[in-house]
């Protein structure tokens, strides 16, 4: 959606690029690039089980820029969001797991060619290629799951396919013969078409359906898959204690609560003043009602006179004195 705003964006009344010159449009485009190799480089130094959740971070700061730089509202709930974002970030930044070590091309091929790795890149394409061939064209369009299902599944052969041309970059400044390894040619290809197949189906889901569920759910089922396919390629957990795998879990629980709050009721005019106050106003007491006696019931009117004419027994008599 972003790829696609961009290019509108660009185009000015003529059909020309004229707005390719705008300095606001190319602060935006170079920033752009410059997360997405600092992102490049996260996965290709550290593990994916920490990088992708921390993913969350980027929806969080886009959130309070856009608050103070293009005048959007942060409701209390967003406000919260954001801070559980932090906590559950950092929860799984303490608890983060030893990745086991691979530092050359040829430590990563012999890795992609595990058993169980291979296993189960067969069985995730096999059913990416279900959903894209025979339950997107009948359910795509009025299910939100099936969409994202495909980015989510697509997206862990692009992470694993950036952690390993990572390793290539660094094996190439640190003068070893990459070059001549098929594994960066096959990785590069394998990337090129999950990033298409990711933007295509993400752009679909977003043209569909709400843009507060399509991000909180795909980062959901994103981040689960790649964790997965993180955990069975690079074996991330087997180092880990119990305590420490409690802990993982915990913050990343911890930051889908947060991500979920700050989309999904972003648009809620909920304030700090709209909360219920410490001390109650009290109340006014109801104003009793008049009796309100009908002129048809002839049978009260004539009781009601008979009782205002009949003194009382404790009233006394009454004196009445004219003065000359």
């Amino acid at each position: 959606m972003e790829l696609r705003a961009s290019n509108t964006s660009c185009q000015n009344v003529d059909g020309g690029y004229g707005y390719l010159k705008d300095a606001m449009w190319w602060a935006g485009f170079l920033t752009m690039a410059a997360g997405e190799v600092a992102n490049f480089g996260a996965y290709a130094f550290a593990p994916a089980t920490v990088v992708t959740p921390l993913g969350a971070l980027s929806v969080l700061i886009s959130a309070v820029l856009s608050s103070y730089f293009l005048g959007e509202s942060l409701n209390l709930l967003g406000k919260l969001g954001c801070v559980i974002c932090v906590a559950g970030s950092t929860v799984m930044v303490i608890h983060a797991p030893e990745e086991e070590k691979v530092s050359t091309v040829i430590e990563m091929a012999a890795k992609m060619k595990d058993t169980g790795y291979i296993v189960f890149a067969v069985l995730l394409l096999v059913f990416c290629l279900i959903l894209i061939f025979v339950i997107a064209p009948r359910y795509g369009q009025r299910n939100i799951l099936v969409y994202i299902i495909i980015c989510s599944v697509i997206g862990s052969f692009s992470v694993s396919a950036v952690k390993g041309l990572g390793i290539t970059i660094k094996n190439f400044f640190q003068g070893m013969p990459v070059v001549r390894h098929p594994l960066p040619y096959i990785l590069s290809l394998i990337l090129a078409l999950s990033l298409s197949t990711q933007v295509n189906f993400l752009n679909r889901a977003l043209d569909i359906f709400n843009t507060s569920l399509v991000f909180p759910i795909y980062y959901v089922f994103f981040t689960t898959v790649v964790v997965t396919s993180s955990v069975i390629l690079f074996k991330e957990w087997y180092s880990m204690s119990v305590v420490d795998i409690v802990g993982t879990l915990s913050g990343f629980v911890t930051i889908i609560l947060g991500v979920f709050m700050l989309h999904a009721f972003k648009d809620l005019d909920i304030s700090q003043t709209s909360l219920p106050h410490m001390h109650k106003n009290p109340t006014p007491s109801p104003t009793p009602e008049p009796t309100v006696i009908r002129l048809e019931d002839k049978n009260v009117l004539v009781d009601n006179i008979e009782l205002s004419s009949t003194p009382s027994p404790e009233e006394k008599p009454r004196v009445f004195i004219i003065h000359s």
